[in-house]
């Protein structure tokens, strides 16, 4: 039986890829080259276009999972909601799940995803052991850390699809029991929540308890928590968080001595978000409990939402309510950010005076450490992959090129995701200050939403040189949009 689904899931992809080089093909020479496909996690508009695309409707399943190696084949348009339905049965998962269900791995990988195990996995490219990567060439080539491909290796991260298209990736996976205990710990500021934390990610335990997940939520100065989740296989009832009750809800209690306690399968903890969209699903009525007892379930999730914000873009719906209400249009202000985590009060205070959008979101990550053998750092990244060879042009310290983060130093994502009222004759001015702050604090920008950096400023921050010597090897028409154009310019 597994052989057949092997046979069946190679046979599929190879199919997609056959469908892809046929819609390479029938692009016009000197034309620019974009993916064909209708949906994006993405936030920041494009330019419209009617140009025909990459066909890559063929690369959305898992082409096969080895168990006892722990990897998984998997084509690059593949949803993680797919990919762990196809790897949970073996009680295994990729070893950073982003927390929205139709995230694609290419669109993780490329544009970079985060996770309540980064503090102790890294981010999702890290556990990419090969890449098979369509050039704006036409030509499919396969990147690994030690080939001949290694600069397009560790420059495919952030950077959009303006590199080329992840067609296949093999990806390592790590072993997990059914269940996650919860432990959500309350703490009175900003300050306390980040001392713990640093501790956290330095001992991987609270309170001489193993924490195998940890992220946290801001809802004011002195009403935050982190949320420290631990694997166990021990049976017992466990919450559902898909129907009636919202997750973050749940979190709060008063008593900031003793930690409120939960149970969820694993499957329900990987996907806790998804729901309702973190919090933001607040804004459709949703949360609303006369409304959501006739929401039907199968749109208690992301990607209803996203078409509902689809429509806002469309109609500018929110600006016109607003209107009718004599209020200003809104700001959107959905952003991920990263700051050194000895940093993460600095920025969380700043921000609750000078934004107001509560709650905000909270994820440690720190680099995968390349030590050979460890069941919890990604094989790509031990000595045998080649990160610890001479590889040139790789820095060690900074491998992954377009979005440097030093290795064994650890960040705090934050991330906040609403309008705020826009300041007039000030287009991005909310975004703008955010930016120039996080600028301030050594930090970076995630660039899945609009940005609003100056190209020189932009440059610096996200990998200029190096990004310009892949754009000539691996691009050398110019038939994809620069990271500059797709990000800022949005085209």
């Amino acid at each position: 039986m597994a052989s057949s689904r092997l046979e069946s899931g190679t046979e599929a992809f190879q199919q997609g890829v056959d469908r892809l080089l046929a819609s390479y093909r029938a692009i016009p020479d000197g034309a620019g080259i974009r993916l064909a496909k209708k949906t994006s996690n993405l936030f920041r508009k494009r330019a419209a276009t009617t140009a025909p695309g990459l066909d890559v409707s063929g690369l959305n399943r898992v082409i096969s999972v080895d168990p006892a190696a722990r990897t998984a084949q998997v084509a690059g348009m593949t949803t993680y909601e797919d990919l762990v339905d196809a790897t949970l049965p073996y009680g295994l998962v990729p070893l950073v799940v982003p927390q929205l269900k139709t995230i694609t791995l290419g669109g993780a990988v490329t544009g970079l995803g985060i996770e309540s195990t980064s503090f102790r996995n890294g981010l999702p490219h890290e556990s990419v052991r090969e890449m098979e990567i369509l050039t704006a060439t036409g030509e499919l080539v396969i990147a690994r850390p030690d080939n001949e491909h290694a600069d397009l290796f560790y420059g495919f991260p952030n950077s959009y699809g303006t590199l080329g298209y992840s067609v296949r990736l093999e990806i390592e996976l790590e072993k997990v029991p059914p269940f996650v205990a919860l432990r959500h710990v309350r703490f009175r500021s900003i300050e306390d929540l980040q001392a713990a934390m640093i501790r956290i990610v330095d001992s991987r335990e609270y309170d001489g308890e193993r924490v195998d997940y940890l992220d946290g939520v801001v809802f004011t100065r002195d009403e935050c928590y982190l949320v420290l989740g631990r694997q166990t296989a021990e049976p017992g009832p466990v919450s559902d968080y898909t129907g009636m009750d919202v997750f973050y809800r749940s979190i709060q209690h008063d008593d900031v001595e003793h930690p409120k306690t939960d149970r969820l399968t694993i499957r329900d903890y990987l996907w806790r978000w998804d729901t309702d969209w973190f919090w933001c699903s607040r804004a459709f009525g949703a949360q609303n409990p006369k409304i959501r007892r006739f929401w039907p379930k199968k749109y208690l999730r992301s990607s209803f939402y996203w078409k509902l914000i689809g429509y806002d873009q469309r109609w500018d719906i929110g600006d016109k309510l607003n209107a009718r209400k004599g209020l200003p249009p809104g700001e959107r202000v959905v952003q991920d950010i990263e700051v050194p985590i000895e940093r993460t009060a600095d920025f969380v205070n700043w921000f609750l005076d000078e934004i107001p959008i509560e709650p905000i979101w909270l994820c440690p990550l720190k680099l995968a450490e390349p030590s050979a053998g460890s069941t919890s750092t990604p094989l790509s990244m031990n000595s045998a992959s080649g990160l610890s060879n001479d590889s040139p042009g790789i820095d060690p310290e900074q491998p992954w090129s377009l979005y440097p983060l030093k290795r064994g130093h650890a960040y705090t994502n934050v991330g906040f995701w609403s309008a705020v009222p826009a300041t007039p004759g000030e287009p991005g001015h909310a975004n703008r200050r955010i930016e120039r702050k996080v600028s301030e604090l050594d930090g970076h920008k995630s660039l899945y939403s609009e940005s609003f950096y100056p190209e020189e400023e932009f440059d610096e921050l996200y990998g200029s040189a190096t990004y310009r010597a892949l754009r000539s090897t691996y691009d050398p028409r110019g038939r994809l949009a620069s990271l500059y154009e797709k990000a800022v310019k949005r085209a």
